[in-house]
């Protein structure tokens, strides 16, 4: 195919675009249209990305092609993308992560076919204080998207007996991920610790539903509550980013607890999945319903609140 290019300037940067009539999902769905995407919900997705590290999930050939995760900036990520050095687990060289902080560097990696952006949970330059707690509920063989709305709502009982608030997005693949916004100084070790124990609490009491453990093959027919991605080497998928997962893309994204019950209620995975376009209306409508992610602050509770008792009436 040959390579076609048009050069556009984006707040004031020049950014080179390519086949962007290249198709990258089966659907149809083209690079012209996953970077449209991202510039119409630019105004939702930079907050969420703003001062994050990110690893771009890469798919040169389109979602039936080989993928790869791009931690490094590229050799030729132009110099007006922010990058910071991250050090590596292992030592040796630092990883340059690109940061997303506007819309022509989200319109950059957009080019690049970088279909689903993955950030840490932390912001540079403190890179080991995690600004929420993330649970990724993932439903095993026989468990689907509705079997995670239960658990969502056994997870988020847990964390209202501990005066914490939650906050749920579909991960525009098979599951949920339920984030609990912190914003106060505190660590990883922290954060994974009360993941872990509320995780296995969960299992203890509802063995035929959930499971902690990391081996796949426990999980036929429940929900693994991975609390391990509450780690300094671990990222999750964006609020707003696209889903390469199926011929038709999806989009990860905020959910009103009302939407989860009913599909509960009703069975009907459909309302939990949501394509481009229609994600695209749902902003325009609701706004970011994950807003209080970024700036709501809370301090973690181990164990639940004590409540009061009544005093007798005379």
């Amino acid at each position: 195919m040959k390579r076609t290019t048009q050069e556009v300037e984006v707040e004031g940067q020049r950014v080179v675009l390519s086949n962007m009539e290249k198709q990258l999902f089966p659907s149809g769905f083209t690079k012209g249209q996953v970077i449209d995407f991202y510039v119409r919900i630019s105004d939702y997705a930079l907050p969420h990305l703003a001062g994050r590290p990110v690893t771009l999930k890469r798919y040169p050939n389109g979602v039936t092609g080989k993928h790869f995760y791009e931690k490094d900036a590229p050799a030729r990520t132009p110099d007006w993308v922010r990058t910071y050095p991250v050090p590596r687990r292992a030592g040796g060289t630092d990883i340059n992560y690109i940061v997303i902080d506007k819309l022509a560097a989200l319109v950059w990696c957009a080019n690049t076919a970088s279909l689903e952006l993955h950030p840490f949970l932390h912001r540079v330059p403190k890179i080991d204080v995690p600004t929420a707690v993330v649970f990724d509920l993932d439903p095993g063989d026989g468990a689907d998207i509705v079997t995670c709305c239960e658990v969502v709502f056994l997870l988020r009982s847990k964390l209202e007996e501990r005066g914490l608030e939650c906050y749920a997005k579909v991960s525009g693949s098979k599951g949920i991920q339920v984030y609990v916004p912190l914003n106060t100084r505190v660590s990883y070790q922290e954060t994974q610790t009360f993941a872990h124990a509320l995780a296995e609490d969960l299992e203890r009491e509802h063995p035929a539903l959930i499971v902690s453990a990391m081996g796949k093959a426990q999980r036929t027919g429940k929900v693994f509550i991975d609390w391990s991605q509450n780690s300094d080497f671990k990222t999750t998928v964006a609020p707003y980013s696209l889903r390469a997962k199926n011929a038709t893309p999806y989009v990860s994204l905020p959910v009103r607890w009302e939407e989860l019950q009913a599909a509960l209620d009703s069975g009907d995975k459909s309302g939990l999945y949501f394509e481009p376009e229609a994600a695209v209306s749902r902003l325009t409508s609701m706004g970011d319903l994950f807003a209080p992610v970024l700036s709501q602050k809370q301090k973690l509770r181990a164990e639940p609140k004590k409540r009061m008792r009544a005093r007798p009436r005379s």
